[in-house]
């Protein structure tokens, strides 16, 4: 069996079937094998990837150049927080969640008002807290 080349590659079956399609999403995974299943998982539903990209400072940079709708990032990039990169997110509107190992966030912040996925991610449990997100 041959795949199609991907000018006749087969739309889904319902326009319902590509969720996140025309919405920019911003991926910050440390982890290379954790990032592409999340960018991978992500293009399925039709939305567009920025990044991936590991670490806060290209993170910042993707923000400040970049129209996004969300954000998934992991807490901990190389053993630093992404809390900087929470913020920067916040003050410029952008929604995000958190995907991530760490079960705990920082004491005495807004962070826990946003949504927490631990690993390992589940594609529908990921799509879906995306849409989520993306809806309000």
């Amino acid at each position: 069996m041959t795949a199609l080349p991907p000018s006749e590659s087969v739309p889904p079956a319902h326009p319902g079937d590509r969720p996140l399609s025309g919405r920019r999403i911003l991926v910050v995974e440390d982890e290379y094998l954790i990032a592409i299943e999340i960018e991978r998982w992500l293009q399925e539903a039709g939305a567009e990837v920025a990044g991936p990209v590991p670490d806060a400072e290209r993170a910042l940079a993707l923000i400040e150049t970049e129209a996004l709708d969300a954000a998934v990032l992991d807490v901990h990039l190389n053993g630093e927080p992404a809390y900087v990169v929470a913020d920067r997110l916040t003050a410029c509107g952008v929604p995000y969640l958190f995907a991530t190992g760490e079960v705990r966030l920082a004491e005495g912040s807004d962070y826990r008002a946003h949504a927490v996925l631990g690993k390992p991610l589940l594609d529908d449990e990921l799509l879906r807290a995306v849409s989520r997100l993306i809806a309000h």
